[in-house]
């Protein structure tokens, strides 16, 4: 798919905004600056984010996602000071310093947010879908899904339900080889994930390279056109993460970290845009660093925002929101 030099450097942007968020957050988790049990980071998944994002109306139509939610969130838009905030658990943040690294959301961007409960989203986008086919409208839902989340209960009774109804849902399914440290192979009786589509009648869209950011926005792009019109959508998309399954995983440091280290040397998402552009519009090197160095200037401002901004610690704050008002 041909596309403008001014895309595909936005789309650097981005890509680069998440690598390196995604990478100052777990600096900022070894200094106790981030606290939680958890933190799900998404470094090597960039190209899935940008690319799907970039195939939605941001404001329009509709995305929702599981905990490794940063990158999505980036990409939609969101303030990257305000999302930082978040991570810390300050009061300006998006969810008001009270949701945390999994629970990050914008009614503005249509992003429902990420949930900690393994594939607990997936009815919630089958929901989402039932509401833009009974309204009438032309939206779409984009639905995030692990591939560990996929031998997940909720994972059947979602995708069967938006079969039955023929709901403009698109199924993403982030195949990234392993749920939590087990293998897709050991786990699913059949490793081929997106063929599960064919059971609730489900247009199957296969397999994409999940490090490519034009392979994504094109099936993606696809993909919303045939929801909306006929109805749901499974996308397999092939990654890796670069980080464990949460910060305490050392599995990379460990037993997977050839397979890891040939990832990043062969199939990393940012240098596979990056050969692209410089084949369609020559040495834009220059154009890059200073893209890079800007995105990395961002992130600091971010950290320094987050550090500004007081914990939500009163008792109106911390009952705020549990009810309509």
């Amino acid at each position: 798919m041909a596309l403008d030099k001014a895309t595909l450097l936005d789309w650097y942007r981005q890509m680069v905004l998440i690598r390196e968020f995604e990478e100052a957050c777990q600096h900022l988790y070894n200094e106790k600056r981030i606290t939680g049990v958890y933190l799900h980071l998404a470094s090597g998944h960039e190209a899935i984010y940008v690319g799907a994002v970039a195939a939605m109306r941001v404001g329009t139509d509709h995305i929702i996602t599981a905990y490794r939610d940063h990158g999505i969130a980036l990409a939609l838009g969101m303030d990257a000071g305000r999302v930082m905030a978040e991570m810390m658990g300050k009061r300006d943040g998006v969810s008001g310093g009270k949701g945390g690294s999994m629970h990050l959301a914008s009614a503005e961007h249509n992003f429902y947010g990420g949930y900690a409960i393994v594939g607990g989203h997936l009815p919630l986008a089958t929901g989402l879908a039932l509401a833009c086919k009974y309204r009438g409208n032309d939206q779409f839902v984009i639905s995030m899904i692990g591939d560990g989340a996929t031998n997940n209960g909720y994972f059947h009774e979602a995708l069967n339900m938006s079969g039955v109804d023929k709901l403009p849902n698109i199924w993403i399914i982030e195949n990234n080889g392993y749920g939590m440290g087990t293998s897709v192979e050991k786990a699913a009786g059949n490793p081929i994930l997106h063929e599960r589509a064919r059971g609730y009648g489900i247009e199957d869209y296969g397999r994409v390279d999940g490090q490519d950011v034009i392979a994504m926005y094109d099936a993606v792009s696809r993909a919303a056109k045939h929801a909306v019109e006929h109805g749901p959508v499974l996308i397999e998309a092939m990654t890796y993460r670069y980080r464990g399954h949460g910060v305490s995983d050392k599995q990379y440091d460990t037993r997977l970290k050839a397979e890891l280290e040939e990832w990043k040397a062969t199939k990393d998402p940012i240098e596979i845009l990056k050969r692209h552009i410089a084949k369609e519009h020559g040495d834009v090197s220059a154009e890059l660093d200073a893209i890079h160095q800007a995105q990395l200037k961002i992130v600091e401002e971010s950290i320094q925002f987050a550090d500004a901004s007081p914990l939500p610690n009163t008792l109106e704050e911390l009952f705020a929101h549990v009810y309509v008002d």
